[in-house]
C-alpha cells in the first residue's frame, strides 16, 4: 500500500468521523463531547486533505 492510498485512507476516515460527530451533536444524541473534539477532527481532516494533495501533485 502506498503513502498516498494511506492518506486518502485517513482523509476519509477523519472527513467521516467529522461530518457524523457534527451531525450527532446537533441532534443533541452525542452532547458529552467538548466542542475542543470536533474542532480537532475538522483540523485533523483538513490538514490530511492538504498533505494527500501534495502527494498527489508529486507523482
Amino acid at each position: 500500500m502506498s503513502l498516498t492510498q494511506k492518506f486518502s485512507y485517513l482523509f476519509s476516515i477523519t472527513l467521516g468521523l467529522s461530518i457524523l460527530v457534527y451531525l450527532l451533536r446537533g441532534f443533541g444524541i452525542v452532547t458529552f463531547l467538548p466542542g475542543g473534539v470536533l474542532i480537532g477532527l475538522i483540523i485533523l481532516s483538513i490538514s490530511t486533505f492538504f498533505i494527500y494533495s501534495i502527494l498527489i501533485t508529486k507523482r
